[in-house]
C-alpha cells in the first residue's frame, strides 16, 4: 500500500534554522531517502518551497481566485514529502517516526486512495 508522508512544518522554523541549519537538516532528509531506497520502501520525495513563493487556486462560479502566499490563516506549510510503499499503516507510521523531520515538524501520515469513502 503506498502512503504519503505530509511533513508539516511551523511558518518561521526554516528561517530559525538558517542557511547551515537547513543544509545540515537537507542532508538528513537525503540520508532518510536513501535508506528507504536500499530498504525498497521509497516511491518518491521532494523539498518544497517556502509557502511565500507558493499560491493558492480556487474556481467558483466560473471565477479564478488566486491568493498568493504566504497564508496568514494557516500555522504550518507542506515543506515536502515522502511516498513510501509499506506492508500497513502502522509501517508507514513507524516510517514517519525515523524520519528526521519528525525532530522539528509533524508528519502526517495518509494512505494513497480514492477521493470518495464509504464511512458507513
Amino acid at each position: 500500500m503506498a502512503y504519503m508522508l505530509l511533513i508539516l512544518e511551523k511558518h518561521g522554523d526554516r528561517q530559525a534554522r538558517g542557511f547551515e541549519g537547513g543544509k545540515e537538516a537537507y542532508a538528513a532528509m537525503l540520508r532518510f531517502r536513501d535508506d528507504l531506497k536500499a530498504r525498497g520502501l521509497h516511491i518518491s520525495s521532494d523539498a518544497l518551497r517556502g509557502d511565500y513563493q507558493g499560491a493558492r487556486v480556487e474556481q467558483r462560479d466560473g471565477k479564478r481566485v488566486v491568493v498568493d502566499g504566504p497564508f496568514a490563516e494557516s500555522k504550518e506549510m507542506i515543506g515536502g514529502y515522502f511516498l513510501v510503499d509499506c506492508a500497513s499503516r502502522e509501517e508507514a507510521i513507524d516510517l514517519a517516526a525515523q524520519c528526521p523531520a519528525s525532530a522539528w515538524a509533524t508528519i502526517e501520515v495518509r494512505e494513497i486512495g480514492t477521493c470518495f469513502e464509504d464511512l458507513g
